[in-house]
């Protein structure tokens, strides 16, 4: 999994993480395989003994497709991270750091998030916000432009989308391929709810008071709550992020009620034919029948994993019997929409100024300004600028580390720096 690894083929799915396939068309256990215990191929960066072999040298797409069935995830994605790291002059998060605050949430009423830095192909440059509220479960919010960190910003409100549920382990992920783009991790945390302000005459969010109401239910319990109600008023206690970063996140009554999307009557193809027929080409070349697995090309020993059958055969299924229950259910395979997340629902978000520690000016140069709180504004510049929390490295660095050349990702992105 270096710079001069070829282009995963694992994943091809233009949505991330992509579901997972079935046995009788992409999980391939050999005989050999069946029993085994094994790393993908990064060299000796994973322990044999923390991942399962579902197909022979799986790669970190293969992992993130759920294609290797993986044991201890943290240990597989410390592991992983440690060998990527570079010096980085932000704000950084060790891995031990990072490992620590994984397992302590690693319960029911764990309240671990993580906001990735995802640069897709086709939905372009975004960040998604991920809550865990069980202990298996995300649930997921795509903000195009990122978290607001400036309270006078002539901009301050953001659009956040309910996505898919995810699996808790994908807050663990940095990874990149051409079908999904680079994805980093931005921050990572805990997230506390906070109790909803009491409502004033004629008065906005950022003007209203702490209820001050005492609640002894866990963080994720609150937050469970707080989404049903369709008002959440969260901190995010990260690293990158500033102390006492809250926002508050609400949603109208009528798009409450809109269920999610329509499957698309066609289904757009998931490799185009050129790919497809090198990989015919490559699967129909003879080996040398002396010549042991391991040491077959590196190309050649993918495609024999990945696809073992006709490949216009592999085309045509896609799983769609698993792709029709994650859309029915909005949640990934061993994830779980307790929350009843709805698929591309829009959410008004906000940075709640006071509960941030800002107050407005009544008097001075600042009047009518809002002042205090963490001083010095921030702001999210995009994919060509920030950098891993965790790893230091930039997007175009993960893709490196990953294989991926000559990506195409969709242009036009503008950070909000006003």
């Amino acid at each position: 999994m270096n710079g001069r690894m070829a282009q995963p083929i694992s994943l091809t799915r233009d949505i991330s993480p992509p579901p997972t396939r079935k046995a009788s068309s992409a999980q391939i256990q050999t005989p050999e395989l069946a029993h085994t215990n094994g790393a993908p191929g990064t060299g000796d960066r994973v322990d044999r003994e923390h991942v399962e072999l579902l197909d022979a040298e799986p790669t970190l797409a293969a992992v993130e497709a759920g294609q290797a069935r993986i044991r201890d995830h943290l240990e597989y994605f410390v592991k992983l991270l440690s060998s990527v790291t570079r010096p980085c002059p932000g704000p950084t998060l060790t891995i031990s750091d990072f490992s620590k605050l994984y397992k302590r949430n690693q319960h029911a009423h764990g309240r671990h998030f993580v906001v990735h830095q995802h640069d897709h192909p086709i939905s372009g440059v975004h960040y998604d916000l991920r809550l865990q509220f069980s202990e298996s479960s995300t649930i997921s919010f795509a903000i195009p432009y990122g978290l607001p960190g400036h309270p006078n910003s002539l901009r301050p409100n953001r659009m956040a989308i309910e996505t898919r549920v995810h699996n808790l382990w994908n807050n663990l992920i940095e990874s990149a391929s051409h079908a999904t783009g680079s994805l980093l991790i931005w921050d990572t945390g805990e997230y506390e709810v906070l109790p909803r302000p009491q409502k004033k005459t004629r008065t906005t969010d950022d003007e209203l008071s702490d209820s001050g109401e005492d609640d002894a239910r866990s963080h994720s319990e609150r937050l469970f709550a707080a989404f049903q109600s369709r008002h959440i008023h969260l901190r995010l206690n990260g690293t990158r992020l500033p102390p006492g970063y809250t926002i508050a996140m609400r949603i109208s009554a009528s798009d409450s009620l809109k269920g999610p999307p329509r499957k698309p009557k066609t289904k757009r193809r998931r490799m185009d034919p050129i790919r497809a027929a090198r990989l015919r080409k490559q699967r129909s070349a003879p080996a040398d029948s002396e010549t042991e697995d391991d040491e077959l090309d590196e190309t050649q020993s993918e495609t024999a994993a990945v696809y073992p059958a006709d490949v216009d055969a592999a085309l045509a299924s896609e799983d769609e019997d698993e792709d029709a229950t994650i859309r029915a259910n909005n949640a990934y395979t061993g994830a779980t929409n307790a929350i009843g997340s709805v698929h591309q629902r829009h959410w008004f978000l906000t940075l709640d100024r006071k509960l941030s520690g800002f107050r407005k000016a009544r008097s001075g140069p600042d009047e009518g300004r809002w002042v205090g709180g963490w001083g010095e504004p921030f702001f999210v510049k995009g994919r060509d600028v920030e950098r891993s929390l965790v790893t230091g490295r930039s997007a175009d660095e993960v893709m490196r580390d990953e294989g991926v050349e000559k990506f195409v990702g969709r242009k036009m992105w503008r950070p909000i720096v006003e």
